[in-house]
């Protein structure tokens, strides 16, 4: 039942006694040891946990973006745990630079059954835990802080014999003091030097030492302290591997993990995109990527990050949600104009290999082997760099600031009815019907040109004839000029047309062969206002003939439009 002052019912977690706290000046410049305990702990927290090909294609992933300690699974658990790891033994699945880790509680049984599973492995970790806090000790055991000490003591002894008689695998020992971040810090340091003290690591062969935030229960600078509280106290420091394994129960997984490598830790325990049980585990993309935009190589490769999503969404059965960072399919995508204008200037600005300033995109899609397609889509709340960028992306378009402007009202007005996404096609759509399709009343069919030049030093005169469609009936015009344009605005000033260019763009779309142009031009017809006209064909000189009639035309269907009103 819901109480009637529900913040009555919790209390805040202690602080940590740290007044010299080092971490807050500290600053990540190199990355941690990176465990994946996607195919254990992820796999535990699935509604259906993953096959054997399954969790074999998953593993194979982790090896190929470079992960070097992988928790395979809980060997003691199940049949189908046990076996798995024994296919990867056996059938030499696991690379000589790579160690599987194996997970047991403190039960003799338990422990045997799991050193048995990866018995003839190059390599492995053997990761003991059991819960320490008060409220377990206390709800769930019945145990004082001495018979919850003895049971991690007597766990380590034994995994120590079993291993010491097996020296053909390299063994590495874990132990974790479950409900770490719940937990009385000596307590957390007196039960963890009594296991380093059984098993006697060395700066050579070290033994980790995990600290979980098993619940995360305070704000990320309380799991700071807590462990640089431990990383100074520890005994053996030296020789030991301070490992952190954050749950994300206050949504601050990531920046807890950051702020423990800040205090001291070397290692990190996580999933992929952060799969787990509750809130699941700390998501080491993430924390990887967030190195990159920091200029620390993370020293995984998530060059393909869509292929690394497609194999966990499919093993995992659980989707990633399209604001994820980094990976979500909408991360890197602005639909708001002011932004997409930023991110358009920031895109023609980048130089390659320059240091990354594209406003809005912290880090560049294509090092994730994302494409530019999706950076920038155009709705109703879009402006008209969103627009544009599409449209030079997508068709070679690349429309001047004022064409930009009077064309995205057409894009503008097209959206608000619409209430939906605009696609390039669209928006090219759009496009083409507002100015390569107004063909009426004027619509092209040839010209011919004959230059005249006096003498080398004088300016040439360009004499037109054009032959054109008038309301579909044929019509010649005849005008001269310094040049073809000039020559038809006279052309049309001879038969009343009072037209003025303003301003005029070119530019080639593709190359070679198949190359055309593109022109732009902005034309004020009478003492209206200016219109741009566009036109784009294989000859230069035809475009720009095409765009003048593009204006025109546009000018005229706006007069037919008032009159209409």
């Amino acid at each position: 039942m819901m109480s009637s002052n529900p913040s009555a019912k919790y209390r805040a977690f202690p602080a940590v006694q740290l007044a010299d706290r080092t971490w807050p000046n500290q600053i990540i410049s190199k990355a941690p040891i990176w465990m994946s305990t996607d195919l254990r702990d992820g796999n535990q927290a699935l509604i259906e946990p993953m096959s054997a090909e399954k969790k074999l294609r998953f593993f194979e992933m982790l090896v190929h973006i470079g992960v070097k300690e992988i928790e395979v699974a809980f060997p003691s658990a199940s049949d189908t745990d046990f076996d798995f790891v024994r296919k990867l033994v056996v059938e030499s699945r696991i690379p000589d630079d790579v160690t599987i880790e194996v997970l047991t509680q403190s039960r003799e049984d338990l422990i045997r059954r799991t050193v048995d599973s990866v018995q003839g492995a190059k390599r492995a970790i053997i990761h003991l835990y059991n819960p320490i806090a008060p409220a377990f000790r206390r709800i769930v055991f019945g145990m004082s802080r001495e018979e919850v000490k003895a049971i991690a003591v007597t766990g380590t002894k034994l995994i120590k014999e079993l291993t010491d008689a097996r020296p053909e695998t390299e063994w590495t020992f874990e132990y974790s003091p479950e409900t770490f971040s719940m937990a009385e810090l000596d307590f957390s340091k007196e039960i963890c030097d009594a296991v380093s003290d059984i098993w006697q690591p060395t700066p050579q062969r070290k033994m980790i030492v995990n600290l979980p935030s098993t619940v995360e229960c305070t704000t990320p600078n309380v799991y700071a302290d807590q462990i640089e509280w431990m990383h100074r106290h520890l005994a053996k420091r030296d020789s030991i591997i301070l490992s952190v394994h954050p749950h994300n129960d206050r949504g601050t997984a990531v920046a807890s993990a950051e702020l423990a490598v800040m205090a001291g830790a070397d290692r990190v325990e996580g999933c992929l995109f952060g799969n787990g049980e509750r809130t699941g585990n700390v998501d080491l993309v993430t924390l990887a990527l967030n190195l990159y935009t920091q200029g620390v190589h993370p020293g995984l490769d998530f060059s393909d990050i869509d292929a690394v999503r497609q194999c966990v969404e499919e093993c995992n059965q659980l989707p990633v949600h399209p604001r994820h960072p980094y990976v979500g399919d909408l991360v890197f995508t602005a639909f708001s104009g002011s932004h997409q204008d930023a991110i358009k200037k920031g895109f023609a600005k980048q130089e390659k290999d320059a240091i990354w300033e594209v406003p809005y995109l912290p880090i560049d899609p294509a090092d994730l082997g994302r494409s530019y397609d999706a950076v920038i889509r155009v709705n109703s709340q879009s402006g008209k760099g969103g627009m544009a960028f599409l449209l030079e992306q997508e068709y070679g378009l690349a429309l001047p600031r004022r064409l930009q402007i009077e064309f995205s009202r057409a894009v503008q007005a097209v959206a608000d009815q619409s209430g939906k996404e605009m696609t390039a096609h669209n928006i090219h759509t759009i496009f083409q019907q507002e100015y390569l399709d107004v063909q009426a009343p004027y619509a092209y069919q040839a010209h011919h040109i004959l230059e005249n030049r006096k003498s080398p030093s004088e300016q040439s005169q360009v004499q037109l004839h054009i032959d054109l469609l008038h309301h579909a009936q044929p019509q010649a015009i005849h005008g001269s000029g310094n040049g073809p344009i000039d020559a038809m605005v006279h052309a049309f000033q001879s038969i009343g047309q009072d037209i003025r260019v303003m301003d005029y763009h070119e530019h080639s779309i593709g190359a070679g062969a198949n190359a055309r142009a593109a022109c732009y031009i902005e034309v004020r017809v009478g003492n209206g206002p200016t219109r741009f006209g566009v036109g784009i064909d294989e000859n230069i000189v035809t475009a720009s003939f095409k765009a003048v009639l593009s204006a025109v035309n546009r000018d005229y269907v706006a007069g037919q439009g008032e009159l209409a009103a």
